[in-house]
C-alpha cells in the first residue's frame, strides 16, 4: 500500500493514527507513502509537515506535502484514482435505522471495540467501562449487542468459548450464547422471546482477534430477529438479519 485516501472526518487522534498507520507499514520496494487528505481544512500557516514528521522520529524518512490542485499531473492522477475506486464500490453505508441519528454507527462499516462502546454510551467522558466480553446487554435501551470473532484460535480462546458463529446465508446467522447461558436463565429467555418482548439485537463481527499486533476492528452487520434455537449452555440460535448481508461480508462470515 503506497497511497492512503482520507475521506472520514475524525477528531480522534487514535483513529487518525490508525488510518495513517496502515499506509506507513513497510514493504519491499515501497519508497514512499502518498496521503490524500480531503478532510483536513488547514490554515496556510499551519505546518502539517511537522505533525507528520513527529511520527517518523529517529528515522531517516522524510515527509513532503503537495497541494494536488496546483499540480495538473497529480490532479489528473488523483481523479483517475477516484474514478477507479468509485467503479469498485459495492455498497453504500447507511445509518442504523432503529437508532436514527442518535448513534454514529453505519451498516457494514468497521469500528474499534472502544469506539462502539462510546457510540452506545457504555464509555462516557466521566466513566470508562471495563467491559471486554462478547455479549453486552443495555437494559435501558432493551438492546443486546453481540461481538463475534469468526475465526477463533486455541491460543486466544478456551475450549468452552470456541463458539460456532457463522452466516448460513445472506439473511440467517448462526450464533452461540455464552457457555453458561441456559434456556431457563433470564438471559436465555430474553434471547428466545426477543420477538415478543420488543428487544433489539445488534451484531458486530470480525474475522480474527488481531491484525498483526493490533486488535482487529469489528464490522457492524446490523439488527437481527430471533428465528429458532436448540441446545442449552450454550444455546445455539439462528437469527434473521434485518438487512441482507452483502457479498463482501458473506465472504468473511460464511462457514467453509
Amino acid at each position: 500500500m503506497n497511497t492512503v485516501l482520507f475521506l472520514r472526518p475524525t477528531e480522534s487522534l487514535t483513529v487518525f493514527l490508525q488510518q495513517l498507520g496502515r499506509g506507513l507499514r513497510l514493504s519491499k520496494g515501497k519508497e514512499a507513502l502518498t496521503v490524500l487528505d480531503f478532510v483536513g481544512q488547514a490554515h496556510k500557516k499551519y505546518s502539517f509537515e511537522e505533525r507528520f514528521k513527529a511520527l517518523l522520529s529517529r528515522t531517516r524518512k522524510t515527509v513532503e506535502l503537495y497541494w494536488a490542485i496546483n499540480d495538473q499531473r497529480l490532479f489528473q492522477e488523483l481523479m483517475d484514482l477516484l474514478d477507479y475506486q468509485y467503479l469498485k464500490i459495492d455498497f453504500v453505508d447507511k445509518p442504523l435505522d432503529r437508532f436514527g441519528t442518535v448513534y454514529p454507527l453505519d451498516l457494514y462499516c468497521s469500528y474499534t471495540f472502544d469506539q462502539i462502546l462510546v457510540a452506545l454510551g457504555k464509555h462516557t467522558e466521566q466513566k470508562r467501562s471495563s467491559f471486554r466480553e462478547g455479549a453486552l446487554y443495555l437494559a435501558e435501551k432493551n438492546l443486546d449487542v453481540f461481538f463475534v470473532t469468526l475465526n477463533k484460535s486455541e491460543k486466544d480462546y478456551s475450549t468452552s468459548t470456541m463458539y460456532q458463529d457463522y452466516s448460513i446465508n445472506e439473511e440467517l446467522f448462526h450464533w452461540q450464547s455464552q457457555s453458561r447461558t441456559t434456556e431457563e436463565s433470564i438471559t436465555g429467555q430474553r434471547y428466545i422471546n426477543q420477538p415478543n418482548n420488543g428487544g433489539n439485537v445488534l451484531f458486530f463481527v470480525r474475522e480474527y482477534k488481531k491484525e498483526a499486533t493490533f486488535a482487529s476492528p469489528f464490522t457492524c452487520i446490523g439488527f437481527a430477529d430471533f428465528q429458532s434455537h436448540y441446545g442449552s449452555a450454550p444455546i445455539s440460535i439462528v437469527w434473521k438479519m434485518k438487512e441482507s448481508l452483502p457479498g463482501f461480508v458473506m465472504k468473511k462470515t460464511v462457514k467453509v
